[in-house]
Parts: C-alpha cells; sequence; structure tokens
C-alpha cells in the first residue's frame, strides 16, 4: 500500500472514531478518487484489464455502430466523439479509425478525472478535449457518447432490511479493521415499491451518481441529438444482494483491506439507466450482452479477416474472441445499453 493509501485509510479511521460510521458511498467515492488519480491501472502490468485492451475489434465495432447511424441520421455536422472514462485512449483510437473509413471525422472530448490517466490518453489523443464531468461538454452539435467501464466504478450506497426497517449498510470499525454495520437512520422512502416488503437481511443497491449523469446524457441526447452506448458488467434488473468488490492484481481482493489501493466497483443497474434515460427524453433502443451485440456487429467475420495472416495469428485472435463474447468470459455478464436522440434512427444490435 502507498503511503497516500495509507493516509485514506488512517483519515477513515479518524473520521469514524469521531463522527460515527460513514456511509459506502463516501468509503467508495474517496477510495477510487485516490486510486485512479495515483496510477494507470490497466493492462498486464496493472490491476485489471478492459475490453479496448483485450482487441482492436471491439472499439472498430464501436466505432462502426457510431457511423452506421450517423449515416442513418442523415450524416449531421458538428459532431462530437465523448468518452467517458477513455482508459489509456485505445479504445477511441480504434473507433475513430472506424468511424473515419465511413467519413466521420469529429472532435474527440474526454470525460477523465484522473490526472494520471489524463498525461496517458493525451500522448494518445493529443488533440483532444478534457472535462472533469459531463456538464461542459460542448451543445452546438449531436453528441456520439461511450462509456465503457465507467458507470462500475461510481459509489453506491446499500441499503439493508432489518427487523426495524430498512437502514443503510455503512462502514464502521472492528478493533482497526473496517467493517459493515447497519445504520441508525430509516431508509424506507429510499427503496424501490416493489421491494419495500421485503424480508428481513435483504439487501439492495442504488447508485444516484449514476443516476445524476445519465440524466445529464439523455438531457443532452434529447436537445442536441446524437446517440449513446453504455458497456459494463451488470445486470437488467435490480436483484438482492451485494455486487460491492475490489479488484488488484487481477484478482478479487477484500474491498475493505486497502482503501485507495485496489479498484473498487459495484454491478450496473442497467434497468434504472434505461429508467432514467427514458424519462429524460432520450430514446433508449435496448439492452443487449455484450457477446451477442458483437456477433449481430460482425466480430466473427472481423477476427476471420485479421485472423488470416498466419496460424499463430488466427489463433490470437480467435483466443480474444472468445474472451470478448462467450457467456463463461465477458459475453453474458456485460451489457451493452443503447441511446439516442428522440429524433435519430433506431442503433444495430439491438
Amino acid at each position: 500500500m502507498s503511503e497516500k493509501a495509507r493516509d485514506l485509510a488512517a483519515g477513515f479511521r479518524r473520521l469514524i472514531r469521531e463522527t460515527g460510521p460513514i456511509t459506502l458511498a463516501q468509503f467508495m467515492g474517496e477510495s477510487n478518487a485516490h486510486y485512479y488519480n495515483l496510477r494507470d491501472p490497466l493492462g498486464d502490468q496493472g490491476d485489471f484489464i478492459t475490453a479496448p485492451e483485450i482487441s482492436q475489434m471491439f472499439g472498430e465495432l464501436i466505432g462502426l455502430w457510431l457511423a452506421d447511424i450517423w449515416t442513418r441520421a442523415g450524416r449531421p455536422e458538428h459532431v462530437h466523439y465523448v468518452e467517458l472514462g477513455p482508459g489509456r485512449g485505445t479504445l477511441a483510437l480504434d473507433a475513430l479509425r472506424a468511424m473515419a473509413a465511413h467519413g466521420l471525422h469529429l472532435q474527440v472530448h474526454l470525460v477523465e478525472a484522473s490526472s494520471a490517466l489524463r498525461a496517458v490518453q493525451a500522448k494518445a489523443l493529443p488533440d483532444a478535449v478534457h472535462h472533469i464531468d459531463a456538464s461542459t461538454l460542448p451543445d452546438d452539435g449531436p453528441l456520439l457518447i461511450v462509456a465503457n467501464e465507467f458507470f462500475d466504478a461510481l459509489a453506491i450506497h446499500q441499503l439493508l432490511k432489518t427487523e426495524n426497517g430498512w437502514r443503510e449498510r455503512m462502514i464502521g470499525l472492528e478493533e482497526d479493521a473496517f467493517a459493515f454495520v447497519a445504520g441508525d437512520r430509516p431508509m424506507d422512502d429510499a427503496v424501490p415499491d416493489e421491494w419495500a416488503d421485503a424480508k428481513d437481511g435483504t439487501l439492495i443497491e442504488t447508485c444516484p451518481a449514476a443516476a445524476a449523469i445519465m440524466s445529464e446524457l439523455a438531457d443532452r441526447l434529447a436537445a442536441q441529438g446524437g446517440a449513446s452506448l453504455v458497456i459494463d458488467y451488470g445486470y437488467e434488473k435490480l436483484g438482492a444482494g451485494s455486487t460491492f468488490q475490489a479488484i488488484a492484481g487481477h484478482q478479487k481482493v477484500d474491498p475493505l483491506a486497502a482503501p485507495g489501493a485496489a479498484d473498487l466497483t459495484a454491478h450496473v443497474d442497467f434497468g434504472a439507466l434505461a429508467d432514467v434515460a427514458r424519462r429524460q427524453g432520450a430514446r433508449v433502443l435496448g439492452t443487449a450482452t455484450q457477446g451477442a451485440w458483437l456477433k449481430a456487429m460482425g466480430i466473427d467475420l472481423r477476427a476471420q479477416a485479421l485472423g488470416k495472416g498466419s496460424p499463430e495469428g488466427g489463433e490470437k485472435i480467435a483466443r480474444q474472441r472468445a474472451r470478448l463474447v462467450d457467456d463463461s468470459q465477458m459475453g453474458a455478464l456485460f451489457k451493452v445499453l443503447g441511446l439516442a436522440s428522440p429524433d435519430w434512427p433506431p442503433g444495430a444490435g439491438f
């Protein structure tokens, strides 16, 4: 654990001792802010690997989808490419190359809070405009928005049904170790109606930060035009149970053990995101599993084309394809949510 991560943990312990348990959202939010601001966590030498780093096919097919829906929307001008949480810029480079092949050239906007990752992105995409959040994105034309493994890192709240009603699951201390405890404030009003009468011990998750960001994006799609793809691991309908986890060195670790030293995530509620987008006036094109969507977009043909050079190359491409689409790997757990302006056409693959 780095010195700054130790300082964060010490600060949490001091705060809990002085004022009582803190929310999981505060623990997760501050931990991830420290974690991402100090390092590039991607790749074999990092803590995890994302789909764009697995294969160029992923970003290329996203670029193809964006170019296709733009073409069928009448090829409007002054279109901006927006990516939330763009990692190393790998997805953007692959998508932009695919879009350019279909005549779509556009200004790049990257929404990134991490100074460490901004530096990496600036080298890959020197002409890109950086934003801390979506509020400063341009408003002079349609937006083509991509968010790959962005929403899973947003801070969540967990609500626990107790004999005294719904309470927020908090972070306290057992001796010197962080531990989950039930809060003392009633949270019944924050629980969806269908969960109000759940049995004691039921735990559900909610992510107000995701709802707020989706509301901003949907407002812009409705007002400015454009389309969006949200790709992440998650579920289409809220279920009971904790999905809060931590990844370090490509392995799951105790999410409470070392705040700021591991990537803290939770599964994304795609149903809730779609509801917010619809409520704000965006068109919900559908939700598909990543495997089904990539197959519909032609990943098999693309893999064959890339693997023609040599048997060894073909075997590598086949492994990459399998990792992206097989149900036992990323294909089923990861979902793709498509959104668009109300007057834009349907999107392929949904």
